[in-house]
């Protein structure tokens, strides 16, 4: 990033005086604090389209007082990158474990995040995440990702396979309206602190698909750390019921199966990852235990 320097002068007034952390991902994430005494945080990423919707949407929700950074900047291109700042929010932890009283609290957040998504209109944040992206037009089960596609394709085991040909393909023939929601509903991007939410996170994964299949995956990755996981079925169940119940709509049968059809495809998408890189099967253990009782309550 040796661009970072003169981007921040040009863009936020001041040049960097300290790098206070550095996370690199998916997007490459610094946080600065400025000659001036500012403390920010600079995120880039691939630009595939998405990231000035994704940015309008986070800044319209700090403006009504969600618990989110407040972009400082819009989107601005960098080379091959889209680049923004945003306000800097320390303070808080995530909230541990996978127990139906956490997926509950954590329905309450993701309930009142998609309420006030309702009214922001942007243009849809397109392509969807690549662990969401079972919507694709790609050849193939998954998402074309190309440092992935060149494994051998042949350790991913034949379950996960299964499980995800079959989520998919429920997904698919829904009939659904799409909506905005939050992507990566994973518990180390929500952090609380003396028991209320302090700050939801990575914005860049806004998605517009089925507002059930939003709240399903949410109920499957809300546990989620480092490395990915699957909730236990129970508290994804306690996870859907809380959200109907706060959102004060009852899902439809339809709605039912696509929300239990979406909390399988993320971890499908994550136990892929781990048997590619040879990673320790977590995901990949969770979807040999779960996948038939998940795939039962999506008809699939």
């Amino acid at each position: 990033m040796d661009w970072l320097a003169s981007w921040c002068a040009d863009h936020l007034g001041a040049e960097p005086a300290a790098v206070l952390f550095e996370r690199r991902s998916l997007s490459d994430v610094v946080g600065l604090r400025l000659a001036d005494g500012r403390e920010v945080v600079v995120k880039a990423r691939e630009d595939e389209g998405r990231a000035a919707a994704c940015v309008t949407a986070q800044a319209r929700l700090a403006e009504r007082g969600f618990p989110c950074p407040r972009p400082l900047t819009p989107v601005i291109a960098v080379g091959a990158l889209a680049v923004h700042a945003e306000e800097f929010r320390p303070g808080g932890a995530p909230l541990p474990g996978g127990t139906p009283d956490v997926a509950v609290r954590c329905a309450a957040v993701f309930t009142r995040l998609m309420a006030e998504l309702t009214g922001v209109t942007v243009p849809p944040p397109l392509p969807n995440p690549r662990w969401a992206r079972w919507d694709h037009a790609d050849p193939g089960l998954w998402p074309s990702i190309g440092f992935l596609d060149e494994r051998d394709q042949s350790v991913v085991p034949a379950d996960v396979v299964e499980a995800a040909t079959r989520a998919r393909k429920r997904l698919l023939a829904a009939e659904l309206p799409c909506v905005l929601g939050h992507a990566d509903f994973e518990a180390q991007n929500l952090r609380w602190r003396d028991g209320d939410i302090r700050s939801v996170d990575d914005w860049d994964s806004l998605a517009w698909q089925p507002e059930a299949a939003l709240a399903g995956a949410a109920c499957g990755m809300f546990a989620s750390v480092t490395p990915p996981t699957l909730a236990p079925i129970e508290s994804s169940a306690a996870f859907l019921a809380a959200y109907q119940d706060l959102r004060g709509r009852r899902f439809t049968d339809e709605e039912r199966e696509i929300a239990w059809a979406a909390g399988l495809w993320p971890a499908t998408h994550h136990a892929r990852w781990e048997a590619l890189h040879g990673d320790r099967p977590v995901c990949g253990e969770a979807v040999r235990v779960q996948a038939a009782e998940r795939l039962r309550r999506a008809n699939a």
